[in-house]
């Protein structure tokens, strides 16, 4: 047998919790053991293993078992909990296993027939009629046989382990509406317990014993009957938590007796009503008019008896009522024959205070006296509502049998026959006992609640045959049997809890005694059940009960509703006489008693799930159950995604939904952090957020490296807080693998459409492949129609727990569908940025109108809700510098060394330190950096040209050095510099501001040697760079102390040629030179802000 079915000790007790539902799948887990582990030898196992029939399926033998085998396996399961053991004690006796009749119906029996049925019944009857009683009885029955058809389907679709309801609603709604409502339905439960026993206590000391009272006459002081209730509750409880202590057994033998006297008790009310059937003499009221009174002898019930003259008069004379009224007898019990039945057809609802009598004469029900004198008077407000309220406890119970699904020998046969055969007799019971009260007592004698007209006697065990000791023990024991199921089934639900581990404080409770009982959990219970009978009142707890039953009720009905609705391929219920609409029917019913009882008490018993469910949410364990609200979700998902697919999102819902491509250093960690928190600060878009890797290799080689990586991508995602989903992909060639996942990650609407990718600050060291990657991700992010964001700097971004104040600056040169506008407005959303000031800056040219256009974007902002102080910037023409024509010259003579040497990997290696080694030098000895590689290749020494160029931070004029022989140099240069600028200027299509700088910024440069003389700069690198150029100029003299400097991302360049692309990165380094954070924004050509509402 596996192991997966054997009962382990306490230090290896696993949650079968985790793994019930899922038998097969842990079953084929068991049979992947390490074959290490196995003591005998490889030539043996082949010898026992191999058959000859099957030998094709040998390989996989660890993992997929032969037929034979699983089903032996399967067939050993065991569906209860093992029970937790000393390591070095003996194993636990067996559990006690019941069959239906046992194990479900008695026990369902008994909690349903409890202390309501006789002490409350004949009340609601007399208060709400034959008719509203007769309905409350069927609304509260319906409620519980609808939950039971629910229950059925869902104990038969599979094993149910100990814990019954709470299983149920875990496996189907999830750990954390099974957590909520098994705590609530255990706190009822135990609740519930204490008021049987307070029931009990009250059944023996006002209607068996009340000269047991030890705090005097109770009948005249309520607290002194509360302490009676207190002292004598808390006694009994001690002795019904011994008999639980002693196991399940000692109950289940002490129920046979118990339910045995209430069913003879039942017996003998049927017998006495219809051997009452033309009423009985035994039982007679005092009535004064048609007012009911109360501790009136019979014998003295005349008016002109001076017992009653003392009552009503006093020395300034006799009540007028009294007076003007006669007093009469009246029979309590009329029998069958008598019609009373038709008098008690209709409600007498009353309001606190109000006198009982006969009709609703104003007259008679109001009290114009300034006393009660011995007058019956309503001591709560009824109404139908509160009444089923207060009957709904007596007919809660029916999850008793499945509460112990633990110790049946079959729990999916015995829970359902059992819970509605039982369902059905009480309810049959109850129905018939309204209409039969309602045609037998007086209606007086019905709404008199504690029998005070009649000696305090019970009203139902003056009806039953022979006596009324029948009813008095039956009722007795049938309340006191209840409150043993109560505490029986209680402590088995909480351990279930605590088994599951999903409410981390109960976890010492999950353990079992060596005779496999509960008793911890028991102790809590009884220490639970001690403060309810505290209260010492059957009236406080009932209402309470009854939201928490109504709302376990409910959701037993959801999950089936549920499960049926998704039609997931596990709903597979051997009970067929189940439909969905009858679940929602008993959902309804549910929540509409819940509100109408008491919806301050519905509120509280909601708001204790809310609080259990997000603790449970907060704290309790992850659970993978296969529940249904997971499968709802799922349902859900596909819906939307459908309804997505019809078209693209209104420009009022874009909202990012971010592709972060993250890149591995060489442990398989996330290169940049901060990018992850960059997301998560973005996320007040409520958007979605896919973070994937790619690793080059070969999938089947480095899987184990793949699963690995994404668990840090996982744990890093979750360390910042980032909600979204992660993935990581192999692939032999990492660009390739970009573009693979930027054309086809996402699902159907879901698909990102923005993507966040870290700058290659190593582009110049680690060569082509850096730039060509990058620009490649450039390039199908674009093609894709996404928007691309580049934060460069971005280990100087904040952390998503910091809190920063300064500017976010926006440079709005090109117009991309609004991006650069709607970033910062969700930036600011999070607390790292909330409290920055927005200032957009846009360049003007030549011919705008600065003055307007300020005026102009200042109301487009303000149409767009957006906060942001406005700045126009003014470029003036100016010529190209020497700084721009040096830098140019510099970056054509590397790519035409680069492509002419076609560098080894050895001489490229070579060169990279060379770049390295100039990158570290500082000050005067820097040597231009093509004249760096020149050097290296010839071997050859030259003199440098020592130029010092004006600092792009600083709007300076640039300053000779030496002005020896600088002079001639300068003019020469100059004069080169001017023809070029004049034939840029012939059919240049570039605007204004690419010109250059200013005719009196006249820069002068030292050279020495004739290397840069002869090489001409392209026409058109040479103009972008002077954008470029004067671009970070004014970029760094506005920005250079803002937070964050949003700019456009220009477009890479359309040839792939490695020139192109490697001028493009350069320009990209010169546009944000001096900026230490930077967030480069390229939209993705639509639209994603608008003014419209």
């Amino acid at each position: 047998m596996p192991e997966r079915f054997i009962v382990s000790k306490a230090e290896e007790d696993t949650d079968i919790y985790q793994n019930e539902e899922n038998a097969t799948g842990k079953l084929l887990n068991d049979f992947n053991s390490d074959p290490c582990d196995n003591p005998q030898t490889e030539s043996s196992n082949e010898k026992s293993s191999i058959d000859a029939n099957l030998y094709l399926y040998d390989d996989e033998l660890d993992t997929r078992p032969h037929v034979s085998t699983f089903i032996s396996s399967l067939a050993n399961y065991e569906n209860t909990i093992p029970s937790a053991t000393d390591p070095d004690s003996k194993a636990a006796a067996p559990a006690a296993r019941m069959g239906t009749l046992i194990g479900v119906f008695l026990p369902c029996i008994q909690n349903i027939f409890g202390v309501i049925l006789f002490i409350r019944l004949t009340w609601v009857v007399g208060t709400a009629g034959a008719i509203c009683g007769f309905l409350i009885v069927l609304t509260c029955c319906c409620v519980t046989m609808l939950t039971a058809i629910s229950m059925s389907a869902i104990a038969t679709n599979g094993v149910v382990p100990a814990g019954g309801s709470y299983f149920m609603i875990s496996r189907s709604l999830g750990p954390e509406f099974g957590g909520a409502v098994g705590m609530l339905f255990y706190t009822g439960t135990t609740l519930a317990a204490a008021m049987y026993i307070v029931g009990a206590v009250e059944i023996v000391l006002t209607y068996m014993a009340p000269w047991a009272s030890i705090f005097g006459d109770f009948t005249k002081d309520a607290d002194a009957m509360y302490n009676n209730f207190r002292v004598y509750g808390t006694l009994l409880l001690c002795v019904m938590g011994l008999i639980v202590f002693l196991g399940v057994k000692f109950v289940n033998k002490f129920a046979a007796v118990a339910l045995a006297c209430v069913i003879f008790s039942i017996i003998a009310v049927y017998i006495g009503i219809f051997d009452n059937i033309n009423g009985s003499e035994k039982l007679y009221m005092c009535v004064l008019g048609k007012r009911l009174l109360k501790d009136i002898p019979i014998e003295n019930c005349t008016k002109s008896d001076p017992f009653l003259a003392d009552i009503f008069c006093n020395e300034n004379g006799c009540d007028e009522y009294f007076k003007t009224n006669n007093v009469s007898r009246v029979k309590g019990i009329r029998g069958l024959s008598s019609g009373v039945f038709y008098e008690n057809i209709f409600p007498s609802f009353l309001e606190k205070g109000q006198l009982i009598s006969y009709g609703k004469n104003a007259v008679d029900i109001e009290n114009m006296a300034p006393s009660t004198y011995n007058q019956v008077v309503a001591d709560i407000t009824t109404s139908f509502t509160l009444l089923i309220g207060i009957f709904f406890p007596s007919v809660t119970g029916i999850m008793a049998g499945s509460n112990r699904s633990g110790d049946l020998a079959d729990a999916q046969k015995s829970i359902p026959i059992g819970t509605i055969c039982a369902i059905l007799t009480t309810s049959s019971v109850y129905l018939s006992t309204v209409l039969l009260f309602a045609g037998t007592v007086d209606n007086l004698l019905l709404r008199d609640k504690f029998g005070q007209s009649i000696g305090g006697k019970l009203v139902v065990a003056n009806i039953a045959w022979p006596n009324q000791w029948v009813i008095l023990v039956g009722s007795f024991l049938s309340t006191l049997g209840a409150g043993l199921q109560s505490l029986t089934g209680a402590p088995r639900l909480l351990q279930a809890i605590a088994k599951d581990e999903i409410i981390p404080f109960l976890s010492p409770f999950a353990v079992s005694s060596k005779r496999g009982e509960p008793t911890r959990a028991l102790l809590l219970t009884v220490i639970i059940c001690q403060c309810g009978i505290l209260l010492g009142n059957v009236d406080l707890l009932a209402p309470l009960l009854s939201m928490f039953f109504l709302m376990c009720y409910g959701f037993v009905n959801l999950a089936c509703a549920v499960q049926t609705l998704l039609r997931t391929p596990n709903w597979r219920p051997r009970f067929k006489f189940y439909h969905w609409g009858l679940s929602l029917l008993g959902l309804t019913l549910c929540i509409s008693i819940m509100f109408m009882t008491s919806w301050y008490f519905a509120l509280i018993a909601m708001g204790m799930a809310i609080v259990i469910y997000k603790y449970i949410e907060y704290r309790g364990a992850e659970k993978e159950w296969g529940d249904g609200i997971r499968g709802m979700a799922l349902t859900a998902a596909r819906y939307s995604l459908l309804r997505l697919e019809e078209g693209p999102p209104h420009t009022k819902n874009w909202r990012p939904q971010i592709l972060v491509l993250s890149k591995f250093n060489d442990n398989f960690m996330p290169k940049y952090r901060k990018i992850f928190a960059f997301a998560t600060q973005l996320k007040a878009g409520k958007g979605l957020t896919i973070c994937v890797s790619v690793i080059q290799g070969d999938h089947h080689k480095i899987t184990n490296r793949a699963v690995d990586a994404k668990a840090a991508l996982r744990k890093l995602m979750d360390d910042e807080k980032v909600k979204g989903f992660c993935d990581v992909l192999v692939s032999r060639d990492i660009g390739e693998g970009l573009s693979s996942v930027i054309q086809t990650i996402g699902l159907g609407g879901m698909k990102p459409n923005t993507v966040i990718i870290g700058w290659p600050y190593s582009w110049r060291q680690e060569g082509k492949q850096s730039w060509k990657t990058f620009i490649q991700t450039v390039r199908t992010v674009a093609a894709c129609h996404m928007a691309l964001l580049v934060p460069k700097g971005i280990n100087f971004f904040p952390e998503s727990n910091h809190k920063i104040g300064g500017n976010i600056d926006i440079w709005w040169i090109v117009h991309d569908g609004g991006l650069l506008m709607l970033l910062p407005f969700l930036l600011k959303q999070h607390r790292t940025w909330r409290n920055c000031k927005l200032r957009i800056f846009t360049v003007a040219q030549m011919e705008d109108n600065s003055i307007q256009m300020k005026k102009d974007l200042k109301t487009f902002l303000y149409h767009l809700r957006i906060e942001a102080d406005v700045e126009v910037v003014e470029m003036m023409n100016s010529d190209i510098s020497a700084y721009t024509y040096e830098r140019t010259l510099m970056m054509e003579q590397r790519n035409q060394m680069l492509r002419e040497l076609r560098l080894n990997k050895k001489e490229n290696s070579k060169i990279v330190q060379t770049l390295v080694d100039f990158k570290e030098a500082t000050g005067d000895d820097k040597l231009p950096l093509v004249q760096i590689i020149v050097d290296h290749h010839h071997d050859v020494t030259k003199t440098s040209s020592k130029v010092r160029f004006a600092d792009p931070t600083n709007n300076v004029e640039e300053k000779h050095e030496n002005d020896s022989d600088g002079d001639e140099k300068a003019k020469s240069k100059e004069s080169d510099i001017d023809g070029l600028t004049t034939k840029f200027e012939n059919g240049s299509t570039l605007n204004a501001l690419e010109k250059g700088q200013s005719e009196d910024e006249k820069p002068e440069k030292k050279s020495g040697g004739n290397a840069n003389k002869t090489l001409k700069p392209d026409e058109i690198n040479v103009r972008r760079m002077h954008t470029a150029v004067k671009l970070n100029e004014v970029i760094v003299n506005k920005s250079q102390d803002a937070q964050l400097v949003i700019m456009n991302l220009p477009g890479p360049p359309r040839d792939s040629k490695i020139d192109r692309e490697s001028n493009y990165m350069e320009f990209l380094e010169v546009l944000t030179e001096g900026l230490e954070k930077v967030l480069m924004v390229r939209g993705g050509g639509r639209e994603v802000i608008t003014i419209y509402s």
